[in-house]
């Protein structure tokens, strides 16, 4: 797939009209449908008026090739965390509820249950014996004070997934920080409920977490690898075709 054309086709050229002739001359022709600018994303030449002007070095960084394949990754992991943050406060919601309601709650699953007897025998069930139990036993048992903390750390956990989606999504670095660092504080949790039960939604979310953490610390070069934030910024100017332009103007 040709990044750069999809891109442009979704978000128009990103045309530029540099101040400067020699360089000028090279980005711009005149057509009999009018003067084009060159894209600096795809090469093409576009029809129009530049999308902006100015001095060489004040042109946009125009991200191209891999770098906006890096963004789409980015923007596929901005979403599990959007999608995880909006559960998770589903979830937080919820428990301000029972919270409020477990008297009755409780009232009801001490009638309900011994319904669900006769049915669960006949199915081969262990209601009595089943995790689903268990952990409703375990919660009913609980104190409002208790359930309250519960409900702070669960929206807390929450805002930080929300902040990790905004980051990624909007391909900011300090996003790309706190995706590694918030991720890899709970992989040793992650770790420890493979060890005690391997489930396949289990094993996939430690996968998916383990590769975006790979995965962001060699593409970003985060933490000084590979360079660090310096070789980071100099591989988007070296991707930028008013850079490539601009050398070959020189020569």
């Amino acid at each position: 797939m040709d990044w750069n054309l999809r891109h442009c086709a979704r978000h128009g050229h990103a045309t530029y009209a540099p101040d400067e002739p020699a360089l000028r001359d090279r980005l711009h022709v005149t057509t009999p449908a009018g003067e084009a600018w060159r894209c600096l994303r795809c090469g093409t030449f576009a029809v129009g008026d530049p999308a902006g002007s100015g001095p060489a070095d004040a042109a946009p960084e125009v991200p191209r090739g891999r770098l906006l394949r890096d963004r789409v990754i980015m923007r596929l992991l901005a979403t599990e965390r959007g999608f995880k943050a909006l559960l998770l406060l589903l979830l937080g919601i919820g428990i301000l509820r029972f919270r409020g309601q477990r008297n009755a709650l409780e009232d009801a699953y001490q009638v309900d249950l011994p319904l669900l007897r006769p049915f669960a025998e006949q199915i081969g069930w262990n209601i009595d014996g089943s995790f689903l139990t268990r952990w409703i036993e375990e919660s009913l048992g609980l104190s409002e004070t208790a359930l309250a903390w519960i409900a702070v750390a669960v929206f807390a956990y929450s805002a930080l997934q929300a902040a990790e989606a905004i980051g990624l999504w909007a391909v900011k670095r300090w996003g790309e920080y706190l995706a590694v660092v918030a991720t890899s504080v709970f992989l040793p949790l992650e770790i420890h409920e493979l060890l005690n039960r391997v489930t396949v939604l289990r094993l996939l979310a430690f996968v998916v977490n383990v590769a975006a953490v790979v995965w962001l610390l060699w593409s970003k070069r985060l933490f000084g690898l590979r360079g660090g934030g310096a070789a980071y910024h100099a591989e988007h100017a070296e991707e930028s075709l008013l850079t490539v332009e601009r050398a070959a103007a020189q020569v």
